[in-house]
């Protein structure tokens, strides 16, 4: 063998793993213990604490000398707070800001994404009930609950992430929880140029098309950075506008002066109290909104919204989930025709077209970098379809932003009154 190391099997390192655990659990129900005892647990903030949570991690180790004590004094007391005034294996997830998305499934599977890709991590909990209790104390100062007749949440937490949780019998597997962390500061357009999302022509055209006032629709799947653009394209609303937001979980960071932010409300845990989007944006139009910035497009908002868009309100915006600029129409129909409009598909393509002036289409691409992929324009309605004209489009191949056709002479018009 002569001088080769010997790594530890992998069932050696799950059972150090799950004793390391189970010496955590223990500890953890020993302070709680000891804080209540003392009269502590709610008098003192963290930085208060802390002394008092090392001074009885050593009076445990004093007391169970029996005890492995191979890790670290100061990483074990900094753990344990976490577990008593944070979000226990979470917070540092939370707390690092290279982290976009967190997402559980169960106590041992839990990834993150970073730059777009996600992976594994080798953190754990302790079990389902550890998850269970995490979720409750993010949900709690909301005045939420999760439990088997109430087995699905929304929330958004204090510093405006938003999760979701969903646990057995729902979920078969242990408690899911999906955190997607929200971002104190925005990416700015130089962002999105420098690394790739966009040129500095598309850039010019955006900015200019915001401040005339077109009615834009941004397109893409999960994750693909729908929001972000949509902020960036808020900015360059003239700051003497009324603007009128609308958001399931308030995530747009506009700083216009002159901003009204709604935000939907679910229903209670007896089924009453709920405030949809569609509840929110006929109130909207009730208090003079120059325009309206809709979070989300998912329901029967959408008719609504259009209408909007043809009644006044020129240069509202929103974001909806689709693969492609048309396939984004197609979606508009079927939310218009869900939404209870009973009429014909001809007028439906017509009010929908006589709404949108731009499509731009945003997406990640498998390694994880999130372009926009395509910016249309919304034209009219022709031989039962509506006509759109692409004026930029990604090329994959080349990495190129390339200019396809140019603007319709109604727009442009329309973009030259504006600026």
């Amino acid at each position: 063998m002569g001088n080769e190391m010997m790594w530890p099997s992998r069932e050696l390192v799950i059972q150090q793993e799950e004793s390391t655990l189970a010496l955590k659990a223990e500890l953890h129900r020993y302070i709680i213990e000891q804080l209540e005892e003392d009269g502590l647990m709610f008098e003192m903030e963290r930085q208060e604490m802390q002394p008092h949570v090392h001074d009885y991690v050593r009076q445990y180790f004093q007391q169970h000398k029996e005890v492995n004590q191979h890790l670290n004094l100061q990483e074990l007391v900094a753990e344990l707070m976490d577990e008593i005034v944070g979000f226990g294996p979470l917070q540092n997830l939370l707390d690092d800001p290279n982290i976009d998305d967190i997402l559980i499934n169960g106590p041992k599977n839990i990834y993150v994404e970073r730059s777009g890709q996600l992976s594994r991590i080798s953190l754990r909990f302790m079990n389902d009930q550890h998850v269970l209790r995490v979720i409750r104390r993010m949900i709690s100062p909301i005045g939420r609950r999760i439990d088997e007749s109430n087995p699905m949440v929304d929330a958004r937490l204090p510093d405006g992430s938003r999760i979701n949780a969903v646990i057995p019998p729902l979920s078969i597997d242990g408690p899911c929880l999906s955190i997607r962390k929200f971002k104190k500061e925005g990416l700015t357009a130089d962002t999105l140029i420098q690394n790739g999302a966009m040129s500095v022509a598309m850039h010019q055209l955006l900015r200019s098309c915001a401040k005339s006032r077109f009615n834009i629709l941004i397109s893409g799947s999960t994750g693909s950075g729908k929001t972000t653009l949509l902020n960036i394209l808020s900015q360059y609303i003239n700051t003497g506008e009324r603007i009128v937001t609308i958001e399931d979980a308030a995530e747009l960071q506009l700083r216009n002066g002159h901003v009204v932010r709604l935000e939907t409300r679910p229903p209670n845990s007896e089924g009453h109290g709920e405030v949809t989007a569609r509840d929110l944006l006929k109130n909207a139009l009730r208090m003079r909104p120059d325009r309206i910035i809709l979070g989300e497009s998912r329901g029967g908002e959408v008719l609504d919204m259009l209408q909007a868009m043809n009644t006044g309100h020129q240069g509202s915006m929103s974001t909806l989930h689709a693969n492609s600029p048309r396939d984004a129409l197609v979606r508009l129909e079927m939310m218009v025709t869900l939404a209870g409009f009973t009429s014909t598909e001809s007028l439906i393509k017509q009010i929908i077209a006589t709404a949108l002036d731009m499509i731009i289409q945003v997406s990640r691409l498998p390694n994880g970098k999130r372009v926009i992929t395509h910016i249309v324009e919304v034209q009219d309605v022709a031989d039962d379809q509506i006509r759109i004209q692409e004026l930029y489009q990604y090329n994959q191949q080349t990495e190129d932003f390339l200019p396809v056709d140019a603007m319709s002479a109604h727009l442009r018009k329309k973009l030259e009154e504006g600026l």
